[in-house]
């Protein structure tokens, strides 16, 4: 690990500290505008559109936590939702018989396929109309930064 001996600028933790803010705003405004329309959490979205993403091989569980868009630190409790809610089944792992694979199942793809609109019109409501689309660009850029 890389040790720093500088301590970051005033601007830089201000810059982290709105970071941090804003996206925890965005996510509250994004569940509040799913809840509003009687569906469930951002998470289960988030965990079937990873499992359809998977096809039918399915993911392991820690899989899907890696895949994962929001970190999930009760990833069994949300995986038992789903399966109790018929959105994912859980399937013997034919190489290690103690686990387990995750496969959405048609309702699930169903849900999801309910979900979009209302996550698609979210993220251009709070996110993407307050931006250009030169400002998105650099935006992802600056962020790319910090992946890996």
């Amino acid at each position: 690990m890389t040790k720093f001996t500088e301590n970051p600028s005033e601007e830089a933790v201000g810059a982290w500290a709105r970071l941090i803010r804003v996206s925890q705003g965005l996510l509250s405004q994004v569940e509040a505008d799913l809840k509003g329309a009687g569906f469930p959490v951002l998470s289960w979205y988030d965990a079937l559109l990873e499992l359809r993403r998977a096809g039918t091989s399915g993911l392991r569980p820690f899989q899907l936590q890696e895949q994962m868009l929001l970190a999930q630190y009760g990833l069994s409790r949300l995986v038992d939702r789903l399966d109790r809610a018929g959105y994912v089944h859980r399937m013997p792992n034919a190489q290690d018989g103690r686990g387990q694979v995750l496969r959405i199942t048609p309702e699930g793809r169903n849900l999801l396929k309910r979900m979009w609109p209302v996550y698609r019109n979210a993220i251009q409501a709070h996110f993407a109309a307050r931006v250009s689309d030169r400002e998105t660009v650099e935006l992802a850029k600056i962020l790319g930064k910090f992946r890996g």
